[in-house]
């Protein structure tokens, strides 16, 4: 099975009247403890599937009376990019098909959306916010890769990565064994999507075994003793019910799945922390193969939600280690303030005894681009302003609202201080002179500060650059009288647009100048685009198979 867009069964949707006998919740839990790394398997068969609330608590909602944009702008047929193949899978609102890129002949899983499935404008909301968060979380190792997004009259489309390893339980169940430790490289995989995306301000709101699956057929193999190599490649699959949010927001829509949802979401109070909640259930699952809250009827799952008792005395949980009790009982606290967050749990002694703990408290994506901006030369970080204004609104959408989460004074510049606190709040711990170094690479226009262009021309993912018609737009831009190259004089035309000074015009086109020639050709600036050239910027970024590492001016950026 590959990417699937799971439906849900019959909505409910709940008035507060239903909740109001629980004013506070609690948690228990036994204290026989045991140890042990055994094989947990049997029962995973009958774990929790595919069963999600809708929306609730919200009164009455307006209709859509005939299809509407979804989008927001033009796209190209899609059928005119891909051609689609086999079904996938099946879900509530569309189906996912095999998907092969005309031109690449590269496979991929698209999820067409029946727009006259999208009944509400809160339903239309859910499906671009989708997209936005997709594009948010490029670049994340473990976040399934959008490539496009496509709509036509009857149906949205989004371009995926094909991930075509199964889904994570079923991949268990078929390998016949299980262990202790697999489970830790499993929760370390699944926690740290939950860190990136708080670190760049989106919760997920509907984490599930279900909505992770496997690459590759060949993906988890190991050497059949559960163990692996802690490099399982398991992809998030599904944020239709994600959202961005702000520190200190409160949430009231009860969304999720039963046995995953938190007690706090029940109540109608709620933020990132349900998240963690989410996990914390997955993890029980994982070691005993059963939800930790369980009961016949739905109700009866919520009931046992809020009145928070873990069993840690049924089998298997004499033979499963302490560690493992412990950091359960601390990701399903209540109240959410007692429990931990998602770095905490990576720094947890069970998650990183076979692995590494992070050295970041957050997700540095958005850092990393900022530092990688750096290291760029004066020429691209104008070609990437040109880009930046020709992205789609939900390409930019993340990045958007974090400008307006850092831009306190609501001025459409950011400061110094302003960046400072910014950083901090997302969990930084660079250092005064690193992120002045930061704000003068971010400053194209040395105004002092980062205004909106600069803010998203900084931290775009360079996964953009790989879409010709920016490349082609962006030297269009430059090459004033088509000629097919930018000479000195259009190079110093652009330098004054952008307000730029005391750039060093024939520095700039030496080091892109491969031929010698003294002007840039296409091929050359694409070359420079695609490759991280070092200019006159203070930090870049060295990216290696174990994440990314801080050097000086000076190094390669590959």
């Amino acid at each position: 099975m590959g990417n699937s867009c799971h439906g849900s069964t019959t909505p409910a949707t709940y008035a507060a009247a239903d909740l109001s006998c629980y004013p506070h919740y609690r948690t228990s839990s036994s204290d026989d403890d045991g140890d042990g790394d055994d094989a947990i398997l049997e029962t995973l068969e009958h774990a929790p599937h595919r069963n999600t609330i809708m929306r609730g608590g919200g009164g009455h909602q307006h209709q859509l009376s005939s299809p509407t944009a979804v989008l927001g702008h033009h796209t190209p047929p899609l059928r005119d990019l891909y051609a689609l193949g086999r079904k996938l899978g099946q879900g509530q609102f569309g189906t996912t098909y095999l998907a092969t890129d005309l031109a690449t002949g590269t496979p991929y899983a698209c999820k067409s959306i029946a727009k006259r499935k999208l009944l509400t404008p809160e339903d239309v909301d859910d499906v671009r916010r989708e997209i936005q968060i997709m594009h948010h979380l490029a670049g994340h190792a473990s976040v399934v890769t959008i490539k496009g997004a496509y709509e036509d009259a009857q149906y949205v489309h989004i371009v995926m990565e094909l991930c075509e390893g199964g889904e994570l339980f079923d991949r268990i169940v078929h390998r016949g064994y299980f262990s202790e430790r697999r489970a830790a490289e499993i929760a370390r995989v699944i926690v740290g999507v939950v860190e990136a995306c708080h670190s760049l301000g989106v919760m997920h709101r509907d984490l599930k075994p279900e909505n992770f699956l496997l690459k590759d057929k060949d993906d988890d193999n190991g050497n059949g003793n559960g163990g692996g190599d802690g490099s399982i490649n398991l992809k998030a699959i599904d944020f239709g019910l994600s959202v961005f949010f702000k520190p200190g927001q409160i949430f009231s829509d009860v969304v999720g799945s039963p046995y995953y949802v938190a007690p706090e979401v029940l109540c109608k109070h709620y933020g990132p922390e349900a998240d963690v909640w989410t996990a914390g259930v997955i993890v029980y699952i994982l070691l005993s193969g059963v939800p930790p809250f369980w009961a016949e009827t739905q109700q009866g799952i919520f009931d046992a939600v809020l009145k928070g008792s873990i069993d840690f005395e049924s089998d298997p949980w004499p033979t499963i280690s302490d560690s493992a009790k412990d950091l359960i009982r601390k990701m399903l606290r209540s109240p959410p303030v007692d429990r931990l967050t998602a770095h905490q749990v990576l720094c947890h002694p069970w998650i990183i005894e076979n692995g590494v703990a992070p050295d970041a408290p957050l997700d540095p994506a958005v850092l990393s681009r900022l530092k990688q901006f750096s290291a760029m030369n004066r020429l691209k970080k104008m070609a990437l302003r040109v880009i930046a204004r020709s992205l789609s609104e939900e390409e930019l959408a993340g990045l958007k609202e974090m400008f307006k989460a850092m831009d306190a004074d609501g001025s459409g510049a950011i400061t110094f201080d302003e960046l400072k606190e910014g950083l901090k709040r997302l969990g930084s711990n660079l250092n005064e002179s690193e992120i002045r170094d930061l704000m003068e690479a971010a400053d194209v226009d040395n105004s002092g500060t980062i205004d909106y262009d600069e803010f998203i021309a900084a931290t775009v993912h360079m996964n953009k650059l790989e879409r010709e018609e920016h490349l082609l737009a962006a030297f269009a831009y430059f090459d004033k009288d088509g000629s097919g190259y930018i000479t000195v004089d259009e190079l110093e035309e652009a330098c004054r647009e952008h307000n730029m000074a005391d750039v060093g015009i024939e520095d700039i086109i030496s080091e892109v100048d491969q031929d010698n020639d003294g002007r840039i050709d296409y091929g050359e600036f694409v070359a420079m685009m695609k490759k991280g050239i070092i200019g006159n910027g203070k930090l870049t970024m060295r990216h290696t198979s174990d994440g990314s590492i801080l050097q000086g001016a000076g190094g390669d950026v590959s």
